[in-house]
């Protein structure tokens, strides 16, 4: 039995990088699966359907794992949701509608490192010097990025596209501080899946408010898009996030959130015939490795 334990171990380690590598992915294209979605769908509409297809799915693991609607922190749960699931795509598609899909893929690599200064913020803990200067820095990247961008397009400063990325990641920042201070008591995918259930008369109201005729025959690729940000990008790569967080530890998994900007690029490269330019690349490895960097204080 002493000598399969390290196998064990091993095997479960192996699993929940897979995990971690697919959850990564899954998040990284959302982006330009957004942009393909749009194709068919307003930005409203794809919010609230979108949101609608993970509450249904989320229903069956809630029920069927014999959990009932009562919790203490209810009210942050469903402030928490409010914040992802309205928020955060809502401006994410909002903004996809005006950039490319890779250039509001740097703007939110910058997400982790915004969220932990968010999370320094608003709890007990005391930022080093350091982890600020990190901060500082990593801020004056994205903002050079945005800058340079819109000069190479002809754009004069900040773009209306850009201040709806701005708001999206602020929204997923406080969000996702609210999910991880619950997920020290409660397993995380049951807080995702509480926050969709305690939201769900919003989505509902919304999807109602938003629907218009010309969505009753989407495209192929618009049903494709749909189901795979509401399945995949709302709740599987979470779930897979999750586990992969609670096997393979948070510092070790933790790290390999670094590689979602890339996937970003190269899925919609893939998928949208985007030309991810020198600018755009080095911008993308200069905040990753502040991030790294960052979090070792």
């Amino acid at each position: 039995m002493k000598m399969n334990k390290p196998a064990k171990s091993s095997n479960r380690l192996f699993v929940s990088y897979v995990l971690g590598m697919l959850a990564v992915v899954g998040f990284g294209a959302t982006l330009p699966v957004t942009k393909i979605a749009l194709e068919d769908f307003s930005p409203e509409f794809l919010t609230m359907a979108r949101s609608l297809i993970a509450a249904l799915l989320a229903i069956i693991v809630f029920f069927g794992t014999g959990k009932n609607l009562y919790h203490p922190k209810n009210f942050q749960i469903f402030i928490a949701g409010v914040l992802l699931i309205f928020g955060f795509p809502g401006f994410m598609a909002l903004a996809m509608q005006t950039v490319p899909a890779s250039h509001g893929g740097v703007i939110l690599g910058f997400l982790p490192l915004s969220t932990a200064m968010i999370a320094r913020i608003l709890t007990e803990e005391k930022p080093t010097l350091a982890f600020w200067a990190l901060s500082l820095l990593g801020s004056i990247v994205v903002a050079s990025y945005i800058i340079l961008k819109s000069d190479q397009s002809g754009q004069s400063g900040i773009t209306i596209g850009d201040i709806y990325l701005i708001i999206a990641g602020l929204c997923a920042s406080c969000g996702y501080v609210i999910f991880g201070k619950l997920s020290r008591q409660t397993s995380g995918w049951e807080i995702t899946c509480r926050s969709l259930l305690l939201n769900l008369p919003l989505i509902l109201t919304g999807f109602w408010l938003t629907w218009q005729p010309p969505f009753t025959f989407p495209s192929t690729e618009g049903i494709i898009a749909l189901a795979y940000l509401g399945s995949v990008s709302m709740l599987l790569a979470f779930f897979a996030w999750n586990v992969a967080l609670a096997w393979g530890g948070i510092a070790r998994i933790g790290q390999l959130q670094l590689l979602q900007i890339f996937a970003t690029l190269f899925v919609s490269a893939l998928l949208l015939g985007e030309t991810i330019d020198a600018t755009t690349v080095i911008t993308a490895m200069v905040i990753t490795v502040i991030i790294a960097i960052s979090r070792n204080y």
